[in-house]
């Protein structure tokens, strides 16, 4: 007999859909299986945390993103009584920020093991189910109780620790200039700690979501998990609430007005400053209080989380992507032009602007991965399987032999020299630039950047004259300095960047 995927869900607050979408959903259907309560000790607790540090939790945070929450086992505490986890977001069980290094969840920072704790915040939010739900596939384990067996001939790492992905897969660095792009790099980018703050957070939202959509799914998407994330880096969810497409302007805005809802009353206490962002893909923005993590929530826009795993595949094909990516990311935002709600360049159109650079070099250092595995890039892939496309590929070896450097002051000069803005357009997916559209859409537009899943223009913020002008004087002024000192802090100030991260 089929069990439901969330035992304890109501019909209450289902989403305002013909009936044929308040049923249970076959696109759904495919991924949870129950797993019965255990009871650990403190000692089997902190093992498992030490192994979630060290990569087990790493790769599930991919899987689990993809499929539903996971709810935390009955824990044991060092007086021998049971005492369930709450319900509650667990990412607000601590007000202080984590360090770079590995911090135990029974670290008194979490108040993981605080039995007093825990129960005021169950009496606060709704009280644990009876028996936790694990969300997992069959096909992925829980990363809770199985060890992680690295796939040797993977190009795309698991999420791993920081550390040993950076051992793997950064350049040697052959110039003073390419050393203080690794070393930008090093320190800026998104730690596991980081990663696993906005996945706990995701866990916490998740299970309190689904108890108004109780079919809905939560995906971690954007920089958080493309691999192109900074310790800075907001946290981007999509709500996924039927396998279809929704009206951005009627269904996805009733939703959205449920969740802030939710936000500003039985989670107020957790979430601050929930807003409603009437866009075209209408957003509530909020902010978690106890990590300090802002957080932008969409509704069904599925482009997002399929260019998530695209994006990452590209970021992990090539070591000197991401750092190239980071850098150029870093000295965006130093001039100002990396704000697409203030009429600038969004993240994810400087990320398409380095690949599509990268592509087009004489000798390339990236491939057009959907032209080359089309049938892994499918805008029509189920989403429970997008997430395996990455450790599918294998590295791409390039002939092309440039140091971060060199391919530094090569964004610049490609973009400040050589592109067309007037006539052409940024294709990733095809791996050069093309002809700009004739349509509506694309016409009389700055910049054109085509999103490689939906074909849309990823920068049409960028529609005034004045911030065009100031995008291409900082292109075209940050080349003329850096051939002349190589020398990053003269148009990146690296202290600075340090210290904003």
């Amino acid at each position: 007999m089929k069990r439901s995927m969330f035992r304890n869900s109501s019909s209450l607050g289902c989403p305002p859909f013909p009936p044929k979408h308040q049923q249970q959903n076959i696109f759904f259907n495919k991924i949870p299986i129950n797993m019965p309560s255990t009871l650990l000790s403190n000692q089997q607790i902190t093992e498992a945390q030490v192994n979630i540090q060290n990569a087990v939790l790493s790769r599930a945070l991919l899987n689990a993103n993809l499929a539903t929450a996971v709810t935390s086992p009955t824990l044991t505490y060092g007086n021998g009584s049971p005492a369930h986890t709450s319900s509650a977001p667990v990412s607000f069980r601590g007000r202080k920020r984590l360090s770079d290094q590995t911090v135990l969840y029974t670290t008194k920072r979490q108040r993981f093991d605080s039995l007093h704790c825990e129960t005021t915040v169950v009496n606060q939010v709704v009280p644990l189910p009876e028996e936790p739900t694990c969300s997992f596939p069959s096909s992925i384990p829980s990363p809770l109780f199985t060890p992680y067996l690295p796939d040797v001939t993977a190009c795309v790492p698991p999420l791993q620790d920081s550390s040993s992905v950076t051992e793997i897969t950064l350049p040697v660095a052959k110039d003073k200039l390419s050393q203080q792009v690794l070393e930008l790099f090093q320190v800026c980018q998104q730690q596991t700690c980081d990663l696993n703050k906005k996945e706990l957070c995701r866990i916490g939202i998740q299970r309190e979501i689904q108890r108004i959509f109780p079919q809905s799914r939560l995906f971690l998407v954007g920089s958080s998990l493309n691999g192109f994330g900074t310790r800075s880096s907001d946290g981007d969810l999509c709500l996924v609430v039927k396998d279809e497409p929704v009206n951005q302007k009627t269904e996805a805005r009733h939703v959205l007005s449920l969740v802030q809802k939710l936000f500003s009353t039985k989670l107020s206490c957790y979430i601050e400053r929930p807003q409603l962002i009437r866009a075209k893909v209408p957003i509530v923005k909020f902010r978690d209080k106890v990590s300090g993590v802002e957080f932008d929530l969409n509704v069904n826009n599925i482009v997002g989380i399929r260019n998530t795993f695209l994006l990452r595949t590209y970021a992990y094909i090539e070591k000197r992507v991401r750092p190239l990516v980071l850098v150029v990311k870093k000295w965006a935002s130093f001039h100002d032009i990396n704000d697409a709600s203030r009429g600038t360049l969004s993240s994810y159109s400087l990320v398409l602007m380095v690949l599509h650079y990268l592509q087009t070099l004489p000798e390339p250092i990236l491939p057009s991965l959907q032209k080359n595995y089309p049938e892994l890039f499918d805008p029509a892939m189920q989403l429970h399987v997008i997430h395996q496309v990455p450790c599918t590929i294998p590295p791409y070896l390039s002939k092309n032999e440039s140091s971060l450097g060199d391919l530094l002051l090569g964004f610049f000069k490609y973009y400040a020299m050589e592109f067309d803005w007037s006539h052409q357009m940024i294709s990733v997916r095809e791996g050069k630039a093309l002809p700009r559209p004739d349509d509506v859409a694309w016409r009389n537009k700055f910049i054109c950047i085509e999103e490689p899943f939906d074909g849309t223009n990823t920068a049409r913020a960028v529609h005034e004259k004045q911030k065009f002008d100031h995008i291409k004087d900082e292109l075209f002024k940050s080349w003329q300095i850096l051939r002349i000192k190589k020398n990053l802090n003269y148009i990146l100030p690296v202290r600075g960047s340090r210290r904003k991260k």
